[in-house]
């Protein structure tokens, strides 16, 4: 008995003890359908014929799982043979405890194309929706995803065409390490080399501990009611995105906790999640949930800020379409407070917008009691003594203490919530006024009472939601290549602040696949150092070409507030007094949360304005806008766009419409996400709440191209960077420094050195050299399989020791003389094709070697964001002329091209363009193109004709045929009959050609629609 056999059978046992009822008897698909149809007629108490059970049963199979999902969860309709409607349900969506739970195995789903055996499965009514697949070896969690998804895509595999359709949700173990992930619609699981942070998580108790072991997970997890909870209340279908999220643990317990404090009127309370861990999606699940409530007339998401009142917004709706509405202005919110419509009862709004509505002494509020109308106040009467929830987006908002005394005394039955990243202690508290009394130092406990859950960055670290922080301090040069901390009070020079950053900007954002921000002490200290990048990048590119090194400038950009009593002048189109308002209105809400830009813009107003204007100007010229400083909002937002369309490659979207670094004052310091920012050079004092918001800009997870944020502090704030650690990093004191902060350079440069020796010593194992060229010489895929293993670690950490911006000189010799750049380079070669070789194979044969099904190819550590078409086309341009220093050998081109993931479709077609070249004949990139385009023209009409004359068909009909498909991108199989008509085959003998000339055609085809997706081609690959 196998060991995969015996955790099968201890899992259903543990089940069982759940009181789940096991049923051995449903073995394959029809048994599944009769379950399926005894728990459906006792649920809707109806009787149907055979006829019209296979009718509803044709009805409700989809290939779509997001709708099947939405049919879950809703009422259905079905007309009966005599006409009469029947509505039901596919499961007791009231009372989901109520369903019956079942348990079935070794399921299998035969058709023509799969005969796969399910591991185990749990039904719900009937209903198969937890799918757990168990595993002998080590998991790994990716892999393990990855297979399953490969199942699913199976042709004939049953979750397109039978009642799998409804599967929610995937678990994995192999006894002592459990993972679970949500299922969904093939496009939302991607695993290119592109890879994003896939969401496959582990089961946690309250104190984020995780439970691993499979039975643990199950008692916790699978108990019955849990269950059902889980997939009826804590997934969530994303309308916008056709997607289906499951809500990790801590947010589980964060609702449970709102939603508990509410239902025993237990009063007010607080959550301590972690900026980037999902704030929103907890806050919408609380709001939705609190809707079904009939004890709550209103639940009020309040935000501050129009920018996050549309993000917001756009973010809930994203969740559940049309669920919240635009408030345009407070006459809309007292009017939505006031509706008792159902799409009225959660409403998001800004902090303002409240607060001028219970603000008596507003300049709207007056002229109404002048007119003898009723104030918004006085119309909010009738909500005085109802039950209102209010819950705050970030609870430590500057306005936030203004309008706590209001709410509280308006409604005396409110209870408030407040979500925050970073709460305010005793140590951090500022002396403010809330609540009109006496100026006091106030902690978030002061104002929320309790604190109802905490995820902490230390959490989220160790649960690799968020990255860990690289920190690079700069002081003094010590006249030794080190640096010493400067003195109290000692400001770096602005001038070796931004030399620093030319110089380390490459390695920083791993060669400009990330970008950056730069936070200055000032508006002047900003303006200055726009300047002087300006004129330094100018002095840099001058030096570097008289050297014959080429410098490409980096693309500046600097955002900060308007001084907002100059927004108010006429803007010159005549319309000051309408536009400037409104300008000054958004500037001035804007700056409530920017304390040293609303300080600054006091002194020299006129000076900041024309510095603006001048830094506006700048950016439209780069960018080919057209912003003016009279709409600084659509300025503000543009770059935070520009930011954030980093993600795009060079090819899709130039490197000239992208921005390098963003020079700020308190802008984008908080609140602002992207997952391409991984840099922060800071020159200005930061400590404890605003250090960690701040640096928590660089960390959100991509992949494995990001290992962690960077932070390049030229005020050497170690101190403040200490205390802020031990402030907030919850319970976990002793060891938050190690989970926060990364691995010195020397120490991973010594584990880079026992990699490289483990692989040396794999390949002696084997009678090897530890030479490229050797790994040809690996016997069968287990070994090959090994190497992959082996070189992937070596690789990993050279990309990682590459964004090291403190690597010293002699770290770099020892990394170079352990490892030469060209043998790596061999390396990167070898392992791409033998990494492209086994990836064929994984999943193709139940013959597979175990160790290549479970290879993990992490292909993204292998490309670069350099190397890129264009790129490659400007090399060989430069390799053909006689003159320049940096001119490249054809074998230097070639070596460079095979290292890289990025060209894996074209690399064969552009070396054998290289070698096609005569020497000696210059060409310019203009000619290097078109020869290029007209090459490949060429090789792929030369491949299309082998393949007619492979298959005895005319090459102009297959050349007719192949067009036909790419100018559609539809593949359609009467054409294909067509096209081998003239053959005059059987049945048989024509289905046997048709396979053979698709085996050929497939890959064509693939590699000529260049990454496009060829609609109905899937039944052939």
């Amino acid at each position: 008995m196998t060991k995969e056999h015996q955790i099968e059978e201890k899992l259903i046992s543990k089940l069982e003890e759940l009181k789940y009822s096991v049923r051995p008897e449903i073995r394959d698909k029809d048994s599944l359908k009769q379950n399926f149809r005894k728990k459906f007629e006792a649920l809707n108490r109806v009787n149907l014929s055979d006829a019209e059970f296979n009718r509803l049963h044709d009805e409700i199979i989809t290939a779509d799982v997001f709708q099947a999902s939405q049919a879950l969860r809703e009422k259905g309709k079905f007309t009966r043979e005599d006409g009469t409607p029947l509505e039901y349900t596919l499961v007791n969506i009231r009372e989901w405890c109520k369903n019956d739970f079942e348990v079935i195995n070794q399921l299998r789903i035969n058709t023509d194309n799969s005969h796969h055996r399910y591991d185990v499965i749990l039904l719900i009514n009937g209903l198969p929706l937890v799918q757990i697949e168990l595993k002998t070896l080590q998991i790994s969690p990716r892999r393990a995803m990855e297979q399953i998804v490969e199942y699913k895509n199976d042709t004939g595999n049953g979750y397109t065409n039978t009642l799998l359709c409804f599967m929610q949700l995937f678990i994995v173990s192999n006894g002592n390490d459990t993972r679970y992930f949500a299922n969904n619609r093939k496009e939302h699981f991607s695993f290119n080399a592109d890879e994003r942070f896939l969401p496959i998580y582990q089961h946690a108790d309250k104190s984020n501990k995780k439970i691993a072991h499979l039975h643990d997970f199950a008692d916790d997890f699978l108990a019955k009611c849990t269950l059902g909870q889980l997939i009826s209340r804590y997934m969530v279908l994303v309308q916008s995105e056709q997607k289906m999220l499951i809500m990790r643990p801590y947010q589980i317990y964060a609702v449970k906790a709102i939603v508990d404090a509410i239902h025993q009127n237990r009063g007010n309370g607080y959550i301590w999640h972690t900026t980037g861990s999902g704030k929103t999606l907890t806050s919408f699940k609380a709001s939705t949930l609190l809707k079904d409530n009939p004890e709550i007339e209103k639940c009020l998401f309040v935000v501050d800020r129009k920018d996050l009142d549309r993000q917001t917004r756009e973010e809930f709706n994203k969740f559940q379409e049309g669920c919240v509405e635009q408030n345009t202005n407070t006459e809309a919110l007292v009017r939505r407070m006031l509706s008792e419509d159902y799409a009225d009862k959660v409403i998001v709004t800004t902090i303002q917008k409240l607060g001028l509505a219970l603000d008596e002494n507003s300049k709207r509020n007056k002229a109404q009691q002048k007119n003898g109308k009723q104030t918004y106040k006085e119309r909010l009467e009738p909500l005085r003594d109802k039950r209102v929830v209010f819950i705050f987006d970030e609870c430590h908002r500057s306005q936030f203490g203004e309008n706590h005394k209001a709410i509280k005394e308006f409604f005396p039955k409110a209870q408030l919530f407040g979500f925050t990243g970073t709460p305010i202690f005793d140590e951090n508290s500022s002396y403010q006024q809330v609540d009109g009394n006496l100026a006091s130092f106030k902690t978030t406990e002061d104002i929320f009472e309790k604190e109802l859950h905490a995820y902490t960055i230390t959490h989220a670290i160790e649960d690799k939601n968020v990255l860990s922080f690289h920190i690079d301090y700069y002081g003094k040069d010590d006249g030794k290549g080190g640096q010493t901390k400067p003195k109290k009070k000692e400001l770096p020079p602005p001038e070796a602040v931004v030399k620093a950053i030319l110089d380390k900007h490459d390695s920083a954002t791993n060669q400009h696949r990330f970008n950056a921000v730069l936070a200055t002490a000032s508006i002047n200290h900003a303006i200055e150092y726009f300047e002087l990048f300006k004129t330094l990048q100018v002095q840099k590119q001058a030096e570097d070409e008289k050297a014959g090194n080429s410098f490409e400038p980096l693309n500046i950009a600097c955002v900060f507030s308007p001084p907002a009593q100059i927004a108010k002048e006429n803007d010159g189109n005549g319309t000051g007094s309408v536009n400037g308002n409104k300008n000054a209105a958004d500037i001035k809400q804007l700056q409530e949360d920017l304390p040293q830009e609303s300080a600054d813009n006091q002194v020299e107003p006129e000076k900041k304005k024309a510095a603006l204007m001048a830094i506006i100007a700048d950016y439209n010229a780069q960018y080919g806008t057209n912003h003016t400083i009279n709409e600084f909002d659509l300025y503000y937002q543009d770059v935070q766009q520009r930011i954030k369309d980093q993600k795009y490659s060079n090819a899709d979207y130039p490197r000239k419409n992208k921005i390098d670094v963003t020079i700020v004052v308190d802008m984008l310091l908080t609140g602002f996400d992207s997952k391409y920012l991984n840099t922060l050079y800071v020159d200005k004092n930061l400590k404890h709440h605003g250090l960690i918001q701040a640096f928590s800009r660089t960390n959100r997870v991509l992949n494995d191209t990001k290992p962690w944020g960077n932070v390049l502090d030229f005020r050497y704030q170690e101190n403040e960077v200490n205390a802020a650690i031990e402030l907030f990093s919850g319970g976990a004191k002793d060891k938050a420094r190690e989970i926060w902060l990364v691995d010195p350079a020397p120490k991973v440069v010594e584990a880079f050195q026992k990699k490289v020796d483990e692989l040396q010593t794999f390949m002696e194992s084997k009678g090897l050299t530890c030479e490229p060229s050797e790994v040809h010489n690996l016997k069968g895929d287990t070994a090959k399989a090994e190497f992959i293993n082996h070189f992937k670690e070596v690789q990993k950490l050279k990309t990682q020791l590459e964004q090291y911006t403190d690597l010293d000189e002699a770290s770099k010799a020892t990394i170079e003389q352990k490892l030469p750049t060209d043998t790596l380079r061999g390396f990167k070669a070898i392992y791409l094709d033998t990494a492209m070789e086994l990836k064929r194979k994984q999943g193709k044969s139940d013959d597979n070697e175990e160790a290549v099904e479970q290879l993990e190819f992490d292909l993204v550590l292998f490309a670069s964001s350099i190397i890129d078409y264009d790129y490659i086309m400007g090399l060989i341009a430069k390799s053909t002329q006689r003159t320049g220093k940096q001119k490249m050998t054809r074998q230097q081109l070639i070596d460079l091209i095979s290292a890289n993931a990025n060209l894996m479709e074209e690399r064969e077609d552009i070396i054998a363009y290289i070698n096609s070249l005569k020497a000696g004949e210059a060409l310019n990139e203009k000619q290097i193109r078109e020869g290029y385009q007209s090459f490949k023209a060429q090789k792929a009409a030369q491949v299309l004709t082998q393949i007619a004359e492979k298959h005895g068909l005319k090459t102009q009909a297959l050349q007719a045929f192949v067009g036909g498909i790419l100018d559609r991108m539809i593949f359609d199989g009467e054409q294909l009959t067509d096209l081998l008509a003239p053959l005059e085959l059987g049945w048989k003998a024509r289905r046997v050609a048709e396979l053979a000339l698709m085996e050929d055609l497939v890959p064509y085809l693939q590699k000529q629609a260049e990454g496009r997706e060829i609609s109905g081609l899937d039944a052939y690959e």
